[in-house]
């Protein structure tokens, strides 16, 4: 399925995806007359998770088709009716979004103190936004910046994504998209292939070949038969239900040479992979894949690098963040009727005012700095940026990352879609100094100025 045909995510309104606090500020806000105020807020990470080094901006399409069904119908302000008064209740009846939402596009990288999205209107069409900005950004940012460290492990070999039994239904879903912008090749997730038309992947369990047990004991060869009878020789086989040798052995002599794969799920995989590769090559079947599986992350993938396999299928890291199930990333008011505003406390402040961002690159497109100004500071382009000599050294391009992406409450034009930002993360990494695609602790990989 083509994934601009792929049908929407959300058949009814995401309202009530939020937090009680979210509409009492609004009730307060209404009373006191102060919702109308012209506002500025910003979405921002204070710090990366520990040992990242880059994280990927992952979830705005999402986002913005989760705006578009922020509506509150009478099935929506049902439950409210015995904690919002009437006046609140008849606001949010007539709720649309009428500001304007700029930010980095999915699948371009951040890094502590990155703008990463600018919402800008009256504080109460603002703040009911917070919950639903967050939960979606937080957790598509931390599974797509695991996704592209496991990509990056990987190089060239194929990755499946399939850690729907290890989380929530639905976030099963979204994980499987952040995966794909990340960097992964297909998902077992069928509602992630219908919803977000993501190619497919998935074969069988042991639970089939144990299938094939009868009174006289285990019959290996048997389900290999039936699967291949069904799928074709071209399928991936399971073959470590009993004895990885006579598995691969059994694979063959069903399959023939032209065996597509063969999966290992259990055992020292990269001592595993190569016997297997001898085995299959002794066999004739030397062009059979090897698919290994089994509480792989991305420093497991990076072990396996120099072992002959072709393709890795991970779960339970991916969908949790590989350590890291949030991206850490705060929603705070910056701007109030052009007056910046932030935070005094104590570990957790902001910088006030609304802010733009440019990317400092080299002719050879290596990231030098990313630097953070205020909106209207005189700094309205690239040009002027190195014109006021904001950035350091000569030659450097500067690219401006917050995008249009809500003009009048509207879509803006030029919105990409997930195949857009799968291919925006790879041509980032490429970009970032050698040491920072290391998976190793240390400082972000690009440092963030802040202009005063």
């Amino acid at each position: 399925m083509n994934p601009s045909s792929a049908p929407a995510e959300h058949a009814g309104s995401t309202a009530l995806l939020t937090d009680m606090y979210e509409l009492t500020m609004l009730r307060a806000a209404l009373a006191g007359g102060a919702a109308h105020r012209r506002c500025a807020f910003e979405v921002f990470a204070r710090r990366l998770p520990d040992g990242r080094r880059y994280g990927i901006v992952g979830g705005t399409g999402r986002l913005l088709d989760a705006l578009a069904h922020f509506r509150f119908g009478d099935a929506e302000l049902e439950p409210l009716r015995g904690v919002l008064d009437t006046r609140t209740l008849e606001w949010l009846e007539g709720f649309r979004f009428s500001g304007d939402i700029d930010g980095y596009q999915e699948g371009e990288l951040y890094f502590p103190g990155s703008p990463i999205l600018s919402v800008r209107g009256t504080f109460a069409e603002c703040v009911v936004l917070e919950t639903l900005v967050l939960s979606i950004l937080n957790h598509d940012s931390a599974i797509a910046s695991a996704a592209a460290r496991m990509a990056h492990a990987a190089g060239p070999r194929t990755l499946i994504e399939m850690g729907s039994r290890r989380t929530h239904e639905q976030a099963a879903v979204a994980a499987a998209r952040a995966a794909y912008v990340g960097g992964f090749d297909a998902t077992s997730n069928l509602e992630a292939v219908r919803r977000h038309g993501i190619p497919g992947a998935g074969t069988s369990a042991h639970a089939f070949t144990l299938l094939h047990t009868t009174g006289d004991g285990p019959d290996e060869s048997a389900a290999f038969r039936a699967q291949v009878a069904a799928l074709g020789t071209g399928t991936t086989l399971l073959v470590d239900t009993y004895d990885i040798t006579e598995g691969v052995r059994r694979a063959v002599a069903v399959a023939g040479t032209g065996l597509g794969a063969v999966r290992i799920d259990s055992g020292d995989l990269g001592e595993m992979a190569r016997q297997v590769r001898t085995q299959l090559d002794g066999l004739g079947a030397t062009g059979t894949k090897i698919v290994v599986s089994g509480d792989l992350d991305e420093y497991g993938i990076a072990a396996l690098r120099a072992e002959p396999v072709d393709a890795y299928g991970v779960g339970t890291s991916l969908v949790t963040g590989a350590g890291a199930p949030t991206a850490g990333m705060v929603y705070k008011l910056v701007e109030v009727d052009g007056v910046p505003v932030a935070k005094r406390s104590t570990d957790k402040p902001s910088r006030g005012g609304a802010k733009r961002a440019v990317r400092a690159v080299r002719p050879t497109g290596t990231i030098v700095e990313e630097v953070v100004y205020r909106a209207g500071a005189g700094f309205s382009d690239p040009d002027g940026l190195d014109a006021a000599g904001a950035l350091a050294g000569p030659g450097l391009h500067a690219e401006q990352l917050l995008r249009p992406l809500v003009r009048g409450g509207a879509p803006a034009p030029g919105r990409g879609g997930i195949d857009g930002a799968r291919t925006l993360v790879a041509e980032r990494l490429t970009g970032l100094p050698w040491e920072g695609l290391r998976l190793t602790h240390g400082l972000p990989a690009v440092t963030t100025r802040f202009l005063p």
